[in-house]
């Protein structure tokens, strides 16, 4: 019986031993990132129907991840099975749909069954494989070479390195077809609406500022006492400045204080126009509140004003307003 720190070593042994492997694996794929790879982005793009993937047993699994992958950065793509498609599914199939195939012999008796009917009916067929001369690859318009030299399993049995290979392949696949698209944020967002990542990517600054008569504002001239009355009546942490036309001049924040405390100046004497930040970073009413989270991190600053089109501040928020939100 193996004692206790000894089992120990040889689980963490055996996990890293597993990491490099995949790791190796990952790193296998670099070079054959050519144009084969080009290609296969290339009828993908042209296109006009949706990316059907299909894959039998690790491969499918991996394959309903790349679907999913697709679907949510703008490629339109779809997971079938390819047992079911031999019974009834292959109707979900168009011939201006392009099949992304997965395989890592290349020979699965189920998806080798459909490559006459792909054939016959004219759909473009990629293949991703373990074995570029495999009757998969051959058939293929372009093979997406995904093999590895060995798997993570010890007995090189059980699909680890591999399905590991073909799901980073897929990523990549995924977001060369993101970028050439010029899929943005906002695309991005109206394909996950839901949750965490929803409201981040959806929830504008307009959703959280605060406006009216909750937006802390002074004039300039106004004296730092009266300042610092308004940003206590307001609990924002800070207090807008504006000309006297509604132009922002600038901001007088929390930190804007301690600073002032630190240089001597006399609070009751002061005006808001000697210590406050001039202008200042400020945000629209229309960006997404994440945007104006990253505005804030840069530049390290907690609060942003929120200004028109003609720089007249409209509105204000922190840092504590995007939490709340479940913007960070």
């Amino acid at each position: 019986m193996k004692d206790a720190m000894s089992q120990s070593n040889e689980l963490i042994k055996s996990a890293q031993r597993t990491i490099r492997l995949e790791l190796e694996a990952i790193e296998e794929l670099l070079p054959r990132i050519d144009s084969n790879f080009v290609r296969a982005c290339e009828l993908i793009l042209a296109s006009k129907g949706r990316v059907v993937v299909v894959g039998m047993g690790k491969s499918g699994h991996i394959g309903n991840k790349i679907a999913a992958t697709l679907a949510s950065t703008g490629t339109t793509a779809f997971f079938v099975h390819p047992a079911e498609a031999s019974h009834g599914d292959m109707g979900m199939i168009t011939r201006d749909d392009v099949v992304l195939a997965l395989s890592n012999s290349g020979s699965t008796a189920e998806i080798v069954t459909l490559l006459p009917l792909i054939k016959r009916l004219g759909i473009c067929l990629i293949s991703m494989t373990g074995n570029p001369e495999s009757a998969l690859a051959k058939a293929a318009e372009v093979n997406l070479d995904a093999r590895v030299s060995q798997e993570a399993c010890p007995l090189n049995l059980a699909p680890t390195s591999s399905t590991t290979a073909s799901l980073v392949l897929g990523d990549a696949l995924a977001i060369a077809l993101l970028e050439a698209r010029g899929f943005t944020a906002e695309d991005f967002a109206f394909s996950h609406p839901g949750g965490a990542l929803g409201r981040r990517l959806l929830l504008k600054v307009e959703n959280v500022m605060h406006a009216g008569a909750s937006l802390p504002s002074v004039q300039r001239g106004t004296s730092l006492r009266d300042a610092l009355l308004e940003m206590t009546q307001k609990g924002l942490g800070m207090t807008v400045v504006t000309e006297s036309d509604g132009r922002l001049a600038g901001v007088f924040t929390d930190g804007d204080l301690r600073r002032t405390l630190d240089r001597g100046i006399d609070v009751r004497q002061s005006k808001i126009d000697d210590v406050m930040t001039v202008h200042g970073k400020t945000a629209r009413a229309e960006m997404l509140a994440a945007e104006a989270l990253k505005i804030m991190e840069d530049h390290k600053i907690s609060g942003l004003v929120v200004v028109d089109s003609d720089d007249r501040p409209i509105g204000a928020l922190n840092m504590h307003d995007l939490l709340r939100a479940g913007v960070m």
